[in-house]
């Protein structure tokens, strides 16, 4: 065992460089420094916030031809900055992903009658009380409480047709009940989660979102904050009848447009190649952090990089640089959809990174939150990430000030990747796409997200980091792709590390040795694949000679830490009383299937489990269908039609969770059902 750690530690410190550089150097980390804004940044998170910016309504167009306008202001032409718009109804989808109804609304009011006279709220001095996707309408009519109002079991033994519903859950997710199901005229929804007893006066944002067969039927509904929806609820416990009068004034669903912001800086060198910023423009207005602080970002670097280039301090970057303003997730796709060159090398494609900046302006003191960046996921791994991490530990020991910025110290993480913003589209498309945002934040979706807790501090550093990543890999020479190398080999080492600590605890833990074994071995297998094909990414930005002969030599030695880790793997087994010398098969009868996508980008949430009938959708919430939301991401993600299904479960079962074959196979054999996969 002593030779064996010996070993294992001489491969790792082989790979760890002589000095914790940081990548960016000094003269080009000053000029961003000087260039970047985040006062500016935060004057367009001022503007932006003053839009009631919903996917496909006119509010958020308002807002994109602010961007644009803003763009034309820096000096970029009309064939650089441009809006592309989609169609967006409700009823045509992109991909998988049906598009928003259009939506415009110009007034709203609810009131009740009963017991006495009083004005609940109001539109648009409150902009988030009107629900999403209310149609207009006007209603009055007795309010009956029902709780969650998400479930069935909520309505039994309640009359609620024909009136108000009283209900603490989601506002699409109580009216889809109690209006489409159950005949209510609308709903009203108020927070009731511990975060809304704090504070009391906040209310969330919530919205409709029909399906295209429930577009001609949708009505409206308000969402209160915790102490009105209190005060409702406990008149109607105290037995009093309660009398409400709501309306909403103006087109309410109509067939509209998402419109997509787009700017394009030519590479010099290879324009052919780009890397692409993204920021989602919408949600209600306010909604300063999520996502107004993104935008708003983007806008200052893309200003910021006009000036440098222009006046001759910064040269032009090498590969293009590409900026999204989008509706997120719907208008992404639609973007996606009309651009099938959007794709990443592993796909034949040129498009080399991502970096999504979604909330990330947040004043830390006020909200006690950090900076999280997450990683790619292990199917696409890439030195981006480590790339990511360097200018985080430079922007860690700079000293950021701003006249009207907080005194916060710098307070990030770098994650596991984790879904729910616009990366995951690019990271669909084999496109390393890093995710900025700030956790944990109670004003998320609230009437409290507003711009007196955006820190002009944090948007610099969030900026500088982002930009700085794209600039140094647009530019990457062989001199600075030698060193990208052995900065990523020594987190891959480290990677690799852990994999075999997780391997040994696999074994260690396990009543079943002989098959833990197995699993153990798989962790490390994956492991060594990964970290090899992290360290190959570099390729992808510098082909030179000498980065290929590092590549090769560096693969080479994390082989040999794995030879390592499984010969201490293997001793481990020994000592549990496991014979035979290596580990038995994973699955002693694979499926050797292999499925193959039909669809670009990620699948919507409601897919596969929409083309289901009601007895299969039902075993997905058995306590036999363990698949999570990363094995099922990640099952899609690797289904390019080379891997067998056990080999897509081997994969998501080491970075995962171990899960049996046959419930792979249940998954992919929903997803050919649902028409978004074949077998090959």
């Amino acid at each position: 065992m002593k030779t064996l750690f010996h070993s294992l530690i001489a491969v790792v410190l082989t790979l760890i460089p002589v000095s914790a550089q940081n990548l960016l150097d000094n003269k080009t980390r000053d000029l961003l420094h000087e260039a970047l804004s985040g006062e500016l940044a935060k004057e367009h998170v001022l503007q932006i916030t003053r839009h009631h910016r919903i996917q496909g309504s006119r509010g958020f167009r308002n807002a994109a031809q602010y961007v644009l306008q803003q763009l034309r202001s820096f000096g970029y032409s009309e064939k650089e900055s441009l809006i592309e718009s989609f169609q967006s109804d409700g009823r045509v989808s992109y991909q998988t992903w049906q598009s928003p109804s259009g939506w415009d609304i110009e007034r709203g009011e609810l009131r009740m009658l009963e017991p006495y006279e009083e004005r609940i709220v109001g539109y648009p001095e409150i902009a988030m009380s009107v629900i999403t996707y209310s149609n207009a309408g006007d209603a009055t009519a007795e309010l009956v409480w029902v709780g969650s109002g998400t479930g069935d079991e909520d309505y039994k033994g309640k009359d609620v047709a024909g009136k108000f519903v009283l209900a603490t859950g989601y506002g699409g997710s109580v009216h889809r009940l109690a209006v489409l199901k159950y005949g209510a005229k609308a709903v009203v929804c108020y927070l009731d989660d511990d975060r809304a007893k704090e504070y009391p006066d906040m209310l969330q944002y919530t919205g409709m979102w029909p399906k295209a067969e429930e577009l001609d039927r949708v009505t409206f509904g308000f969402n209160l904050t915790n102490r009105q929806g209190t005060k409702l609820r406990g008149l109607l416990e105290s037995g009093k009848k309660v009398v409400m009068r709501g309306q909403v004034q103006g087109v309410g669903l109509e067939s509209y447009f998402m419109d997509v912001v787009v700017l394009r800086i030519p590479g010099s060198e290879k324009p052919e190649e780009e890397l692409v910023f993204s920021a989602h423009l919408d949600h209600p207005k306010e909604s300063a952090n999520d996502n107004a602080s993104g935008s708003g970002a983007l806008l200052d670097i893309a200003r910021a990089l006009k000036e440098l280039v222009d006046a001759g301090r910064l040269p032009r970057p090498k590969r293009s640089l590409r900026f999204l303003w989008v509706p997120e997730f719907f208008g992404t796709m639609a973007y996606i959809d009309a651009h099938p060159e959007m794709v990443g090398v592993e796909r034949g494609g040129k498009f080399l990174a991502n970096m999504n900046m979604d909330m990330v302006g947040e004043n830390t003191e006020l909200l006690h939150s950090k900076l999280v960046l997450t990683r790619t996921p292990p199917s696409i791994p890439s030195v981006v990430n480590d790339v990511v991490r360097n200018m985080a530990h430079m922007v860690d020991g700079m000293d950021i000030r701003t006249p009207r910025g907080s005194l916060s110290e710098f307070n990030y993480r770098v994650t596991e990747y984790q879904g729910g913003s616009d990366h995951m589209m690019f990271n669909d498309l084999k496109i390393p796409g890093i995710m900025f945002f700030h956790d944990p934040d109670y004003t998320h979706h609230t009437s409290e997200d507003t711009p007196d807790k955006v820190d002009p501090v944090e948007l610099e550093r969030c900026q500088i980091i982002a930009t700085g990543t794209m600039i140094y890999l647009a530019n990457l020479d062989a001199s600075q792709a030698l060193d990208v190398t052995y900065l990523t080999a020594a987190a891959s080492a480290g990677r690799l590390g852990e994999a075999g600590r997780r391997a040994q605890q696999t074994l260690a833990l396990s009543s079943n040795a002989a098959h833990a074994w197995a699993e153990a071995q798989n962790i490390l297998n994956q492991g060594l694949a990964v970290e090899q094909r992290s360290v190959a990414s570099v390729l992808h930005f510098n082909v030179a000679d000498g980065i290929r002969r590092t590549v090769a030599m560096v693969q080479r030695q994390l082989a040999q830490q794995h030879e390592s880790l499984t010969q201490s793997l293997g001793l481990l087994a020994a000592s549990r009383g496991v014979r035979g010398g290596r580990p038995q098969p994973l699955d002693p009868k694979p499926d050797t299937r292999v499925p193959a996508r039909l669809t670009r980008g990620p699948l919507s949430s409601d897919v596969p489990f929409n083309a289901l009938p009601p007895e299969a959708l039902m075993w997905y919430n058995t306590e036999g269908a363990k698949l999570n939301g990363m094995h099922r991401w990640e099952i899609v993600n690797m289904m390019d039609g080379r891997r067998s299904v056990s080999e897509i479960r081997d994969f998501v079962s080491a970075y995962y969770g171990t899960v049996d074959t046959d419930l792979v196979a249940r998954y992919v054999e929903d997803l050919i059902k649902a028409g978004v996969a074949r077998w090959k």
